[in-house]
């Protein structure tokens, strides 16, 4: 068998030889040229999760109380000095694990009212509770309101109303 080229065949090594990766990754843009811009980007991500941990701890650990992203109804900050948040002990101390228990603290969710547990009850239920209230109040106010124009017609009608 004769070859028509005078050029040698290629192997597998020296294909690899030939793959230019510099060109390839030019082309998506993480030449060398590159370099500087992604250590910016990196430098950028490195600060904004950072500072994204430090919000977190100090949620965690805030003297100002717990602060969440989503307002909170006036009703509920109004109430909010009822409630308190719940220590768990570490569990190889036996003692404080006991007391824990003792007190009731696996019943209920970590936040409750103070010296109550809490039942299942979520925000939803909470604003149930709490528009419940208010149209059970104002539904009192119309009732006394109506009790005494009925008293006072009757009054000027001439009969004795106590």
């Amino acid at each position: 068998m004769v070859r028509k080229s005078l050029q040698p065949a290629k192997t597998g090594l020296s294909a690899i030889k030939s793959f230019n990766a510099d060109k390839y990754l030019k082309k998506i843009g993480l030449g060398k040229e590159d370099h500087y811009f992604w250590g910016q980007v990196g430098k950028a991500l490195l600060c904004t999760y950072a500072l994204f941990g430090a919000a977190w701890l100090y949620n965690e650990t805030s003297p100002l109380g717990w602060w969440t992203l989503k307002p909170k109804p006036k009703e509920e900050k109004e109430l909010a000095h009822l409630y308190e948040r719940r220590e768990f002990p570490y569990p190889g101390d036996a003692e404080a694990m006991e007391e824990f228990i003792a007190k009731g603290g696996m019943i209920g969710t970590t936040i409750g009212p103070k010296g109550a547990l809490e039942t299942d009850k979520d925000s939803v239920n909470f604003q149930k509770q709490l528009q419940d209230k208010k149209f059970e109040h104002e539904a009192f106010k119309m009732w006394v309101r109506m009790r005494s124009e009925v008293v006072a017609d009757l009054q000027n009608k001439g009969y004795e109303i106590e």
